[in-house]
């Protein structure tokens, strides 16, 4: 029994990856981009949520009819779309004013002094509250690659305990010509998607952030400081990892977005989402916040399993076999690419573009 337990420790220590393996590569190989084969309607009820309730509608808005309202708002003229964009501001107002710009939104309701509406970031679909003034934010971890929301909603969004929207079952369709830009075509249609207001407000760690949320982008929802460093995930930028100090992550906050001077520490709900297992990556202080997904789609959670939510990427690191100092390594986006070799020389980094695309 020892022998075999031996045996199971030196299998285990000699398959896990190191630093090493996590952070460098040989060669140009940076992934590979397969395209997965959409959902059925059978797969994905039975991957759905177990607190979503999907109700089949006899009369219902369809899917052609609300994206052709949706799409008319593009063909106007510009006097009149002004005006409606003009009096879709003063209808959310309130909201923008409370939880800033981080949203678009489909369908507002007032009950009493509470204010509700129904809205959609990169992340995903949410319901967005506010309540003696103070806003709140419920991921409701529904895949946008599976659940489409109709822009306009007739019956309230909030109703009885339960939230609700119609829409449909849809599958994304890549647009030619088009990076970046995914289409919708329904495969099934006249759906009412129903969840409990316990289940999808329920924070059980009181952090700010919902269970559903913490679930989905693999956040500990029974600790409000996942990665122990004393700050609280709402307001930490980096909240799945602690910071450190070491020349490979500064050479990754160098190839992070910039937002210039803008303060974004209260954008507490839009993240760039990276797919990297690398540490040094991981260990960065970054000024907007962010997220990382493992590379192994078996890591990963159901949520993003199915869901889109990377904006861009940072590869692994490239040593240069003859200067000790030099490595190489890409940075890319929805519609580009920069390769960039990295030169470490009294204590910084010096980037030089080598390749590229702009599409």
């Amino acid at each position: 029994m020892k022998y075999f337990s031996f045996l199971v420790f030196i299998f285990f220590f000699s398959c896990s990856k190191t630093v090493e393996d996590r952070c460098f590569i040989e060669g140009d190989k940076t992934g590979e981009y397969i395209e997965k084969k959409p959902y059925t309607v059978k797969q994905i009820l039975k991957e759905k949520p177990k607190y979503l309730t999907i109700i089949n509608l006899k009369k219902y808005r369809s899917f052609k009819q609300d994206s052709i309202d949706s799409s008319l708002f593009n063909s106007i003229s510009r006097e009149e779309f002004e005006r409606r964009f003009k009096a879709k501001e003063r209808e959310f107002e309130n909201f923008t004013k409370k939880i800033s710009e981080q949203f678009s939104y489909f369908s507002k309701q007032e009950i009493g002094r509470i204010q509700y509406a129904l809205a959609k970031n990169n992340m995903g679909y949410w319901l967005l509250k506010i309540e003696n003034n103070q806003p709140s934010a419920y991921f409701l971890g529904l895949s946008f690659s599976h659940y489409y929301f109709n822009k306009t909603q007739k019956e309230p969004i909030v109703k009885d305990g339960f939230f609700q929207a119609e829409g449909s079952l849809v599958k994304i369709v890549k647009m030619d010509g088009l990076p970046g830009y995914d289409d919708y075509t329904p495969i099934e249609e006249g759906k009412l998607f129903k969840i409990n207001l316990n289940d999808l407000t329920k924070d059980s760690d009181h952090d700010g952030y919902n269970d559903i949320f913490e679930e989905s982008f693999g956040l500990n929802p029974t600790n409000r400081d996942t990665d122990g460093d004393g700050i609280n995930d709402f307001d930490d930028l980096n909240p799945m990892y602690k910071t450190e100090k070491n020349k490979f992550t500064q050479l990754y906050e160098l190839l992070l977005p910039s937002y210039g001077i803008e303060d974004l520490r209260e954008e507490h709900y839009s993240f760039n989402v990276y797919s990297s297992d690398c540490d040094y990556f991981h260990q960065i202080n970054p000024e907007f916040r962010v997220l990382f997904v493992p590379e192994e789609e078996s890591k990963q959670t159901a949520y993003v399993r199915v869901t889109d939510v990377f904006r861009g990427g940072i590869s692994k690191i490239k040593k240069d076999k003859k200067d000790l100092n030099k490595v190489y390594i890409t940075e890319w986006g929805n519609s580009s690419s920069s390769k960039y070799s990295a030169e470490y020389l009294n204590g910084k980094w010096t980037l030089n573009v080598i390749g590229g695309y702009i599409i």
